[in-house]
Parts: C-alpha cells; structure tokens; sequence
C-alpha cells in the first residue's frame, strides 16, 4: 500500500513539472512576440521619418530661412456660429482651418505619387504656422475622441494642415439702432512670431476661400453676407504682418420685441387714452387707471435691461419706450389739470352764489367714496320726477285705453335720452374733449416718424 502511494506521489510530483515548464515557455514566445512588434512599430515610425527626413532637418526654422518669405495659404470652412452676445460683445464660431504651404526638407520620392496622412502626433515634430486669431476669448481645437487635427504631405513637399477649432473673438457692436440693428462683425487671423519678411498669409482661392454650411441659421439674426478680406497690421517693435479677415453682416430679426416690447408699450399708451372717456367726477378709477398705465410702462422699460450692455448712449428701443411713457405720464397730468381746473371752477361758482356748488355736495361725496360712482343730484331729480309722471301717466293709460300707450312711453323715452345726454356733455371738461383728439393723432405722427427713421 506504500509502494503505491509512494509511486502516485511521485507521478503527481512529474506532472505538475510539466505543467510549470509549459507555461513558462508559452509566456517566453508571447513576450518575444510583443517585443517583435514593437520593434516592428518602431522601425515603421522610424521608417516614415526617415523618409521625409526629420531628423536631417531643423524643423525649428520656417521653410528657406534667410531667403523670400513662405507662402501660406489659408481657407475656412465655416461650420456653424454658435452663438451672439450683446451683453459680452462677442461671438463664438466653429469653423475648420486649413493651411498650405511648401516645405521641400519634406519631400520624398513615389512612383504612385499619392501623399501621405498622419495625426497630431507629427505635428510637433515639423515645422508649421504659427496662426493666432486676434482680439479672442477663448479658443480651443476639439479632441473628441482623438485631437481634430489632420497632416497630409504630398512627395514634392507641398503640405495641407487642417483643425477644427471653436473660436470665441470680441465683436464691436453698435446699439443706436436696437432692436432694429445690423452688426458687422469679423475674424482676425495673423501670425504670431513670423512678420511679412518671413511669412505671407493670404487666401488661398481668395473669395472662395471661405465656405458656409448652408444650413447655419441664429435665433435672432439673419446672416446676410459672409466674405474674405485682407490686410496689415502694424506693431511698433516687431515690424508689419499680414492680416486676414473673416467678415460677416447679422440684421436682427424685429418680430420678437415687436411681440414683447413695441405692442404692449402701444397697448399701454392707448389704455391711457381711456380715461378722457371717463367722467372728470370719477377720481379713484381715473387715477387707479393712469398708475396701472404708468407701472407697466415701468415695467416693460427695467425687462429690456437685463439683456442689454450698459452702454451710454440711446438705443432706438429707448427712444419708443421713453416716448410712450411720456405719454401715459403726460394722461395722468392731464387729468390732474382737468381736476384742478375744475374744483377752481366750483369755488368761484361757490363764491359768486354765495351757495355750495351743486357738483361736489357732501351728500354725492360719501356716496362715491363708498361705491365709485357718482351720484349727480339733477339726474336723481330727473328721475323721481320721472318716476311721478309714471304713475300719474299710468292712470291715465288705464283710463283711455291701450290705444296711447306705446306712443307715451315713446315720448317718455325719449326726454330721458335727452336729459342724460345734456348731462353727460354739461360734465364733460373742455380738455378731455381736445386730449381725446390731440393724443392720438401726436402718437400716430411719433409712429410714422419713429418707423420711417429706424426702419
């Protein structure tokens, strides 16, 4: 029984040996196939490297240093604007860049001659343009999933580098005319270090340079031209550079503060107007009406700030809200006159007669004081009389018949219809009758000026 569990001891023992020695062996094969790999990377890099010959060349300086300056052309293609802002002055575009120009120390031979293409990870191994975009924020190339950036190198060393960058550049806005303003804005590109006696910048097909996506559209303008120009920049210490610009025109669109400023502040001048209608008598809802007026004019006037710049001079906007609050202030003078006015008249009427104006008795005070309403004594006369005759006229209808009924309750009609109307224009001020003319028509004039100007 030994001798048997001695021999399973000693197999076991031989085949666990095996088992270490084959695993050890199969990482030695997976090992040096890796390092085979590597080896074999590093050798195509390093085979592509010399085959443009980076490492005979120093690509620190630019392209036939000491001689003509290196041409680079530029063209863009504008991909979208994201976004405008009046209260930074800014905007922010996503656009693609594409360089080109000619480095012969990177110039191979090909019997195909069909360029190559690579990624980021040439690019800090050559030389290429050092291109700043003036007067930026922010700005920043997209690495989603890898770094936006294509290098392509043709065999005669003609070279084409493309980014797609997101720009964020000041743009100087002028808002006299807000909201029915047109922005001229533009995209400055210039070389860094490199002056016009090392490097000249143009574009590339010149107006053709600069493509747009058909379908770049913004909420509040419309883009009515985009175009390419150039220039020179002047600094005192380093010299003259070349300058391009990226230019573009923006018109607001007007229907959105037609909507939300302009016919609302209209609304509120003409609410105004409505208490040259009502009688010069009925102080709370004339003065609660012009205060509602004016509030809201106050109102719409502090929305339009938050989403302005503080600028310190007077928008178009400002002109038309201003002017129509002048208005709804000038109706509430107005009345303030007509009360006035009118309460000077009724002591003079006191003063004269020696008797309280029957206008403004205790009795009609109190009463409007408790429901609003004015309460004219003569018309309360009026009508009890009214009510007499009724009865007396009533007797009579029995009397004679049905007959001259209809026709007296005609007549009766009638007087009062009359007496009413002579009441309603004895107590009508002669202020409220020229302000229900003059108001309207000075507005309507404001109008045709304000829209034949700015428009």
């Amino acid at each position: 029984m030994e001798t048997v569990l001695y021999f399973f001891n000693l197999i076991t023992f031989y085949i666990d040996q095996l088992l270490l020695n084959i695993y050890f062996q199969f990482c030695t094969v997976v090992n040096h196939t890796r390092m085979r790999k590597d080896d074999s990377t590093k050798a195509w890099l390093l085979q592509y490297e010399q085959l443009l010959h980076i490492e005979e060349h120093d690509f620190a300086m630019r392209p036939g240093f000491g001689g003509s300056p290196v041409p680079v052309g530029i063209d863009v293609q504008v991909e979208s604007i994201d976004s405008i802002s009046e209260v930074n002055m800014d905007f922010t575009m996503t656009f693609y860049l594409r360089h080109y120009w000619k480095d012969e120390r990177l110039s191979f031979p090909s019997t195909t001659n069909k360029s190559m293409t690579f990624d980021h990870r040439l690019i800090k191994k050559i030389w290429v343009p050092d291109i700043f975009f003036v007067h930026s924020k922010r700005s920043f190339i997209h690495d989603t999933t890898m770094e936006n950036i294509m290098l392509r190198v043709y065999p005669d060393g003609n070279v084409l580098f493309s980014l797609r960058v997101t720009v964020s550049a000041m743009c100087l806005m002028d808002f006299s005319r807000f909201p029915l303003d047109t922005q001229s804005c533009s995209l400055e590109l210039e070389s860094y270090a490199y002056n016009e006696e090392d490097l000249m910048l143009y574009w590339k097909q010149g107006n053709r340079s600069l493509n747009t996506d058909e379908h770049i559209s913004l909420s509040q303008f419309f883009i009515e031209d985009f175009s390419a120009s150039s220039g020179f920049a002047f600094y005192s210490s380093t010299g003259w550079y070349n300058r391009l610009f990226i230019n573009f025109v923006l018109r607001r669109h007007i229907f959105f503060f037609v909507l939300q400023t302009y016919f609302p502040a209209m609304l509120m001048v003409m609410l105004s107007w409505v208490s040259f209608w009502i009688d010069q008598r009925a102080v709370p809802a004339r003065v609660s009406l012009g205060i509602t007026t004016v509030l809201t004019m106050s109102t719409i006037i502090s929305g339009m700030s938050p989403s302005m710049p503080q600028v310190s001079y007077i928008k178009a906007v400002d002109v038309y809200l201003w002017v129509s609050s002048l208005f709804v202030f000038l109706s509430v003078i107005e009345y303030a006159a007509v009360n006035y006015l009118t309460t000077m008249e009724e002591r003079k009427h006191s003063n004269k007669t020696g008797k309280p104006s029957g206008m403004y008795n205790i009795d009609r005070v109190e009463a409007m004081a408790f429901d609003g309403c004015y309460h004219d004594c003569k018309t309360e006369m009026d009508q009890t009389s009214f009510s007499l005759h009724s009865e007396e006229d009533s007797v009579q209808e029995r009397s004679t018949g049905s007959a001259s009924t209809n026709s007296s309750q005609i007549k009766r009609r009638q007087s009062l219809g009359e007496d009413v109307g002579r009441i309603i224009l004895e107590n009508n001020h002669v202020i409220d009758t020229y302000s229900r003319i003059f108001f309207p028509i000075v507005y309507i004039i404001f109008n045709l000026f304000y829209w034949g100007i700015y428009v």
